[in-house]
């Protein structure tokens, strides 16, 4: 059945991924309506969570909101099919980086550094940082169920040097890349939802008690690699900047989930300025009821 569902779906990837880009943002327009007006794609989870997270809102506000998150998130689905034939010249000239010294600074020290950013903007794009460090860069993500779209992603990623490191294997990776004195730039999407246990840490998100990931702040405090955090907006239609800067330089010294607080905080703020761009159809706030009472 996967196989079938790749041979059927690669030849829409690919005709998608060659589409000039006047046709392809013509095409995500289209797909703007249908997901949203005709098919209400995650309807209910995006109006659940724009409420929970902005109850001060009028129902106006929230409306206007959910339809600049659907033409965000069409642009987002074909830019990533958009990437799989996408040229150097041409992602680097529509996702720009900041501050890439600063993460060059610790290459050129034989440095290993955590870079953490959220489900915000453009995420897909960062897959082009490759192009702009002296060293590998690793994405951790989970692969996905269907083993030929897996594979045909990590292609698409390693042809821009951005190699995936599935999740279920970054820890021995990472302390195997360290003993061998390996350097190398980890990023990971730090607001995924994790699976609620009984040492989970909970806080605040957007106003909502939820259980957040803390793995790499873990992996960070182990190996005391700094911390960047990534910023990612949108400058105009297919065209985007993420701004890297220091969140943490010496985890050693951190508090327990010191390192998470603050990366929370940041993408906190930048969802505040536009929350159109974050990824409001993902349930991250499904466990919100399992928070554990105190006694």
């Amino acid at each position: 059945m996967h196989l079938l569902v790749f041979l059927l779906s690669y030849p829409l990837l690919m005709f998608i991924s060659l589409l000039p880009y006047p046709l392809l943002y013509g095409t995500s327009n289209v797909l703007s309506f249908i997901l949203y007006r005709v098919v209400g794609f995650r309807l209910k989870v995006v109006r659940k969570n724009l409420k929970l997270c902005f109850p001060e809102y009028t129902k106006e506000e929230r409306r206007a909101i959910e339809r600049k998150f659907y033409k965000n998130l069409s642009d987002v689905f074909l830019e990533m099919a958009k990437n799989l034939t996408i040229s150097e010249k041409q992602i680097k000239k529509r996702f720009k980086f900041k501050n890439m010294e600063l993460i060059n600074a610790h290459e050129e020290k034989k440095e290993s550094t955590i870079l953490l950013l959220g489900h915000y903007s453009n995420w897909e794009g960062m897959l082009s940082i490759g192009y702009h460090l002296i060293g590998k860069a690793y994405g951790v993500y989970s692969p996905l169920s269907n083993k030929y779209m897996d594979r045909l992603i990590s292609r698409s990623r390693k042809k821009h040097k951005a190699l995936l490191l599935s999740r279920y294997k970054t820890i021995e990776f990472i302390r195997a890349n360290a003993k061998e004195k390996n350097y190398a730039l980890y990023g990971f999407i730090n607001d995924q939802s994790p699976r609620v246990k009984p040492k989970s840490y909970w806080r605040t998100f957007m106003g909502v008690n939820v259980p957040v990931f803390t793995g790499a702040e873990r992996l960070a405090k182990e190996f005391n690699f700094p911390v960047y955090y990534a910023e990612i907006n949108r400058t105009k239609r297919g065209y985007y900047t993420a701004e890297v800067s220091l969140l943490v330089k010496d985890p050693s010294l951190c508090e327990q989930n010191e390192i998470t607080d603050l990366f929370t905080a940041k993408l906190e703020e930048q969802i505040k300025r536009d929350p159109s761009q974050y990824l409001w159809s993902h349930n991250r706030f499904k466990h919100s009821h399992l928070m554990p009472t105190s006694n």
